[in-house]
Order: C-alpha cells, then sequence, then structure tokens
C-alpha cells in the first residue's frame, strides 16, 4: 500500500480561499476514487493531507486526473511551498510522523 503527505504554504493568508474552492473539488474527486483512508489538518498558511492507497496505479490516476491535476498547475498562484512524498504503509501515519517524512519529500518552490 501506498501513503502520501502533502503539505502547502499559502503566500499568505487570504490564499485560503483559492485553496478551500479547489479543495472541496479535491475531496469530491477523491471520494469517487479508490483510497482507502484520508486526513487533513491546516490552520493560517500551512495546510497537510495524507490519503492511503492500496495501488500506485490508483494514486497515479488520481493524482494527474481531473480537480487534482486543475490544481496543480494553478498551484504557483497560491502556494509559496509544496512539499510532498510518497511511501510504503499499511496504514497512515501520525501527523508527528508525517511532518518529519516531509522533510525528506520532494519540494517545488514559487
Amino acid at each position: 500500500m501506498k501513503v502520501t503527505i502533502t503539505s502547502i504554504e499559502l503566500k499568505g493568508p487570504f490564499k485560503f480561499f483559492a485553496l478551500s474552492a479547489k479543495a472541496m473539488k479535491i475531496i469530491k474527486q477523491l471520494k469517487a476514487s479508490n483510497f482507502q483512508d484520508f486526513k487533513k489538518k491546516g490552520f493560517w498558511t500551512k495546510h497537510y493531507t495524507m490519503t492511503l492507497w492500496n495501488h500506485e496505479a490508483d494514486l497515479k490516476a488520481f493524482a494527474k486526473s481531473g480537480a487534482h491535476l486543475e490544481a496543480m498547475k494553478a498551484s504557483s498562484k497560491i502556494a509559496k511551498e509544496i512539499r510532498t512524498i510518497t511511501i510504503d504503509a499499511d496504514a497512515l501515519p501520525s501527523w508527528k510522523e508525517a511532518e518529519n517524512l516531509l522533510k525528506n519529500g520532494k519540494v517545488y518552490t514559487y
């Protein structure tokens, strides 16, 4: 199984509204996919998500389509930094562990 952990640091607090609009569409897409578990948290300009997938193919199909793809194309308008990492795991990690794992993740800065 695969876990993808992502953090996004917004360019400013008012970008939260744009993030929320995109997140609602992404969550709708996620609920229609083959994910196994999902958690999110965030405050002010820093937000996190974790998703658990049985198959890497399902993860990739989700990430490269629909609302998620559209959000990624527009991420430079709202994000200062995005970090992401995908690991092998049977369950979602704790938030503390997830934040530590992200230190070794791929970083996109805008």
